[in-house]
């Protein structure tokens, strides 16, 4: 039976990584894309903004209408739209259809990586569910982090139309393996949408709702501009900065494994300490930045705690409002989303006001509000207590 999981997860992991690489990659070939068909780098910047869009209203929602069903069949669905759309990506010549067939397969990707969560949590048992969920999370992580260059290797040594062939040849793979080897999953208690919707009424689920978004706007409003924090602050560029970001990159994916162990010990510990550790992190790289060596080992601790904040993020939300796991893990990817379009917003607003390397302090105010949310939380809900310990 453990095998038998570990080849689920396995599954799951390729197929968020299919659906994320398939959303984030898109960002390293941006001008090429732009070159390609003919359109100005802003508009085809349309390609990453109307997809997070996509994503954040459909993130409470669609999860929600799908609860109901075999979620094997589910996960079939979902693929085989991500495979359908890149298909149409890599041969139209027309940019209004290549951006229809990337926002509408957007609408479904939270049905999938919210259902991925779920099976993942739901495969072990209570004690051991963040540490599978960790798991599933590296394959979005993964996405997120190594979709990009990734993405950008493949379409600069060949063209556009290959690194859309990439996306779907990974979504097929997955298609393949979920359709050879994941048994019928059909839900066995069927929860009401009404049932599923009233947990909006808790004040629990509009805490951990508050402290997601904050989370979230803290590492994006850094960790959007990192390139060019290390370009124009540290002055790291070329084949080094390459190199520092696949560093960062691969230093996420240990924070994955990390923060779940961390949460399967001692979750309220692991939660009330990230917003602190992560903000000496944003100071002291403030006070570092301009220097080369200190600032490659504070990027690999940002990219560890950036895996370990979205860890925290899943599991704050999921364990205030446990008895509606698929749309917990809906709303954990719409706040994700949300928290990325207000970090990104305000990093930007810090950038053009005060310069670049004062990002980390919109960090750091971000991190400071989410300790209001998660404090009230923990004060006022002694069975949350009960629950993480």
């Amino acid at each position: 039976m453990a095998k038998q999981n570990q080849l689920y997860l396995f599954i799951l992991i390729i197929g968020v990584f299919g659906i994320l690489t398939t959303e984030m990659g898109i960002i390293g070939i941006l001008p090429l894309i732009a070159e390609n068909y003919h359109v100005t780098v802003s508009k085809a910047g349309l390609l990453v903004s109307l997809f997070a869009l996509a994503v954040s209203i459909a993130g409470p929602t669609m999860p929600l209408l799908f609860s109901g069903l075999n979620r094997k069949k589910v996960m079939l669905l979902v693929l085989g739209i991500f495979i359908l759309g890149n298909i149409i990506s890599m041969f139209t010549s027309n940019f209004t259809v290549l951006l229809i067939a990337r926002v509408l397969p957007a609408f479904f990707h939270p049905v999938y990586c919210s259902l991925a969560l779920t099976v993942a949590a739901t495969s072990v048992s209570k004690e051991e569910a963040p540490k599978a969920v960790s798991k599933v999370m590296l394959g979005v992580t993964g996405g997120m982090v190594l979709g990009v260059p990734i993405t950008n290797y493949i379409a600069s040594e060949s063209t556009v139309e290959m690194a859309m062939l990439f996306f779907a040849i990974v979504n097929a793979l997955a298609f393949i393996a979920t359709l050879l080897f994941v048994p019928s999953m059909p839900v066995k208690e069927r929860l009401s949408y009404g049932s599923q919707l009233s947990v909006l009424k808790k004040p629990i689920a509009w805490l951990a709702i508050v402290a997601v978004v904050f989370i979230g706007s803290a590492s994006a409003s850094v960790n959007s501009y990192i390139a060019e924090y290390l370009e124009s602050v540290t002055h790291i560029s070329g084949k080094t900065l390459s190199l520092v970001l696949l560093l960062y990159g691969l230093a996420s994916l240990v924070g994955n494994i990390a923060g779940g162990r961390l949460l399967s010990k001692n979750a309220i510990k692991t939660v009330i300490l990230f917003p602190f550790i992560l903000g000496i992190l944003y100071l002291l790289s403030f006070l570092t930045g301009a220097f080369t060596g200190p600032m490659i080992i504070t990027v690999l601790l940002w990219g560890l705690f950036y895996a370990i904040g979205n860890l925290i993020s899943q599991h704050w939300i999921t364990s205030a409002v446990p008895e509606a796991p698929d749309f917990a893990n809906g709303l954990f990817l719409s706040c994700g989303n949300l928290g990325i379009t207000i970090g990104t917003a305000i990093g930007g607003m810090f950038i053009s006001g005060m310069g670049t390397q004062y990002i980390v302090l919109s960090g750091v105010l971000f991190l400071v509000l989410s300790l209001f949310p998660i404090l009230l939380r923990i004060y006022f809900f002694s069975t949350a207590k009960q629950q993480l310990m």
